[in-house]
């Protein structure tokens, strides 16, 4: 989840990104007996749009209660983006946000100058096993945003457009695509989008949008000729016209994309910044652990612990 990236020592940061690959094969993190797939940041791309980490969680059959126990942590110059297709998860923060994010919904936080936030399944009203499944993405922040005040917005799934026919169902997490807009206000242009595809339906990729990226979730897809099954990645160069075709099993398809981000991003634990002063600046910030004076305070109802800045 957002508190361990556990990034590869040979993930590009700062200047060394961004040599274009076709397709991208996600890792497997284990974050204490929990398995994500990371598809980005990777050695071929750091950002796909604004889109500079993203991490598929599951499915995994969990104990209410005793599945996600993230402690409060910090973010600087990121929005991160939680979506659920099944399961069910709790947000504090230290704007002061107590919500559940469930199936369909989206939860935006957007860290600016800097956030604190804690990630948990703490229901103690059920002890029925749920499965929880679903994408954790951050955003990169335009430099100028990037010392703006921190801000969480949250968005049920009934607000958010969805478009169906010939085949095929749309919803649009955030940004815009096809003509629509989804209701919440995004650091940058982009677009975030939930596709269903019926066996042997055509998808194509919205075309106003200069980075573009698809993750094959489920069944399989064909583009160009090529067949690809779920578990990867594909980014596409600006400007081609593509469209994508499911298989005999259909697909499920997390697009993504937008304005190439304004130059490139160092990422340390959970920071991301146009620069390392940056960077330097927020961990000194975190290690002093000044939370009533200082950059960052704990989450009002969660201010019992806090994840202690790594040594790395």
């Amino acid at each position: 989840m957002s508190w361990n990236p556990a990034l590869d020592p040979d993930i590009p940061i700062g200047d060394a990104s961004d040599s274009i690959e076709t397709v991208i094969v996600p890792r497997a993190r284990d974050l204490g007996g929990f398995e994500v797939r990371r598809a980005l940041p990777s050695v071929a791309r750091q950002m796909v749009g604004p889109f500079i980490f993203l991490d598929q969680f599951g499915p995994a059959e969990v104990l209410t209660g005793k599945g996600i126990d993230v402690r409060p942590h910090p973010h600087v110059g990121l929005a991160t983006v939680t979506y659920l297709h099944s399961g069910r998860m709790h947000h504090r923060d230290s704007l002061g946000t107590d919500s559940w994010i469930t199936n369909g919904d989206v939860n935006l936080m957007i860290a600016g100058q800097g956030i604190t936030h804690s990630e948990r399944m703490d229901d103690k009203i059920s002890n029925v096993p749920v499965t929880l499944y679903g994408f954790q993405t951050w955003l990169a922040l335009p430099k100028a945003l990037e010392d703006q005040p921190a801000k969480f917005i949250h968005a049920p799934q009934d607000r958010l457009p969805v478009l169906e026919g010939e085949g095929k169902t749309v919803r649009i997490i955030l940004g815009r695509a096809y003509g629509e807009e989804a209701p919440v206000e995004t650091p940058s242009d982009m677009f975030y989008l939930d596709a269903r595809l019926d066996p042997f339906a055509a998808l194509p990729l919205p075309d106003d949008h200069e980075d573009r990226g698809v993750y094959v979730l489920q069944g399989d897809v064909t583009v160009a000729g090529q067949e690809f099954a779920a578990g990867r990645m594909l980014v596409f160069r600006p400007g081609d016209r593509v469209s994508l075709k499911a298989g005999r099993r259909g697909a499920r398809l997390m697009l993504l994309g937008g304005a190439t981000m304004d130059g490139p991003r160092h990422i340390w634990w959970s920071f991301v910044a146009s620069s390392k002063e940056r960077i330097e600046a927020a961990k000194e910030a975190w290690r002093a652990g000044d939370w009533q004076h200082g950059r960052f305070s704990l989450p009002p109802g969660d201010s019992g612990e806090f994840i202690p800045l790594p040594d790395w």
